[in-house]
């Protein structure tokens, strides 16, 4: 299924592939996902729609096996303080729903920051903005298509 994401890709001239997998509305998580597309959890990026006290709404793209370091997202966004937003905000702020939020075609042209992480690997997994639809990209042009800012913003699940 070619989504708003792919074709803001298409558009850039920047090479990709998607992976369609069945959805369990009950099991959204990065594991499952990672599980279902034949990758490594650490490969599989997520994004998280956050909100800083200075700079507004922000996104955050980190590794399916590391949570948000809201010390460093603030830091880096220029930020005192940031928090996730609530659930029922993410698709009013993006347009897309949980399990399918993308920095790809968002809402808004919200600032992207991504895990340092993500240079690990010669191509990574992210949503392609619809639940069952993974963007299979290589980082250097998922940076260039969201115009990412890069730092250390994740750290190991507790």
């Amino acid at each position: 299924m070619k989504t708003n994401a792919a074709r803001v890709l298409d558009n850039l001239n920047i090479k990709y592939s998607l992976r369609e997998y069945e959805v369990d509305p009950d099991d959204l998580s990065a594991g499952t996902v990672a599980e279902k597309i034949g990758f490594p959890l650490e490969q599989v990026f997520k994004t998280l729609v956050a909100r800083g006290d200075k700079n507004g709404v922000c996104l955050a793209v980190i590794p399916g096996d590391k949570q948000l370091d809201l010390k460093a997202l603030a830091k880096l966004s220029g930020n005192r303080s940031v928090d996730t937003v609530a659930l029922k905000e993410v698709q009013p702020l993006t347009g897309y729903i949980r399990g399918g939020v993308t920095a790809l075609a968002c809402k808004k042209d919200y600032p992207v920051f991504a895990d340092e992480n993500m240079y690990l690997f010669e191509e990574i997994s992210v949503s392609a903005g619809a639940r069952g639809t993974q963007i299979i990209i290589g980082p250097e042009d998922y940076i260039k298509a969201t115009n990412a800012t890069v730092g250390s913003i994740s750290r190991a699940m507790d």
